[in-house]
């Protein structure tokens, strides 16, 4: 049997219990692809990650949904950083290798903050489906939109749908009998990030963002994401495609609807740079034992 250390995070926390869970297996030479997924659904958490040797990074990151292999994501990249800065001793400013490239990392303290892997303009596309009919999978009228629903991708592409109020996304419950109408990103992943602008003052000044972000499981139905880096980030491609003002200081609030209050920073400059930040809590560590790969 080979033994493997992980522990567990919660990511965009303000209190133990808060945030977005997250697994983070310590050394993952010896794994697979295969054996990483197995893991990552053992686990059931949304995503699951493994750090590896790099040659150009502090650590080379695989992540996992229970499902599949992902190129980037939001909290994987901030909890991932948070054992690695440990692991390697490495200081508060690395840099991490996925799939979708090289990613940046800051801290202060326990408040870690990512660089959006996007070079030049965000990438954006308008949905196969009407406006209206998106905003009918939602539990939604056309009346609620503030603005049409675009597939933004910052690293990676979900659709994004302003909402007019955060009473809008408050009621936004997707419609179960429609999810075969759900367009698909180009990962085969079926999303949907509901945001509206909320008028109540931020923390340090900053704009304040209601948000919910819904993705279709594996098997069926539809599942609520407490706290949504990735997302976060295309928020801020879609601020710099739709020529919002620049620079851009917002404070994300996600997570309530599922008891798992999240905060997330961010931030957009001048230049379109996205950078995405909020507190990492380790919860707890252990380890799992498994057989080798067969030969």
């Amino acid at each position: 049997m080979h033994t493997y250390a992980f522990r567990l995070l919660n990511v965009f926390a303000d209190t133990t219990f808060g945030g977005n869970p997250l697994c983070v297996f310590e050394d993952a030479r010896g794994l697979d692809g295969q054996a990483m997924l197995d893991l990552a659904r053992q686990f059931n958490l949304s995503e699951t990650t493994f750090i590896l040797p790099a040659t150009q990074a502090d650590a080379r990151v695989r992540i996992f949904t229970p499902g599949y292999e992902m190129r980037f994501a939001g909290h994987p990249t901030l909890g991932t950083a948070h054992v690695v800065r440990e692991l390697a001793a490495a200081g508060d400013r690395l840099t991490l290798e996925f799939a979708a490239g090289l990613v940046p990392v800051e801290a202060q303290g326990d408040t870690w903050t990512l660089t959006a892997p996007v070079a030049g303009a965000p990438r954006t596309a308008a949905p196969a489906l009407p406006a209206g009919e998106i905003a009918g999978q939602l539990g939604l009228c056309a009346d609620d939109l503030l603005d049409a629903p675009m597939w933004v991708d910052t690293g990676a592409d979900q659709l994004l749908v302003p909402l007019k109020s955060v009473e809008a996304v408050q009621r936004a419950q997707p419609d179960s009998t429609q999810l075969h109408r759900w367009q698909p990103s180009s990962l085969g992943r079926k999303t949907a990030y509901v945001f509206a602008f909320d008028p109540a003052p931020g923390r340090d000044g900053r704009q304040v963002v209601q948000a919910r972000y819904f993705f279709t499981k594996e098997g069926g139905g539809v599942a609520e994401d407490p706290g949504t880096g990735s997302a976060c980030a295309n928020l801020g491609g879609w601020l710099a495609a739709r020529g919002k003002a620049l620079p851009a200081r917002i404070e994300v609030r996600q997570g309530s609807q599922v008891s798992r209050p999240c905060r997330l920073y961010l931030d957009v400059a001048r230049d379109g740079a996205i950078r995405v930040g909020g507190q990492v809590i380790e919860l707890g560590r252990g380890t799992v034992r498994i057989p080798p790969p067969q030969a």
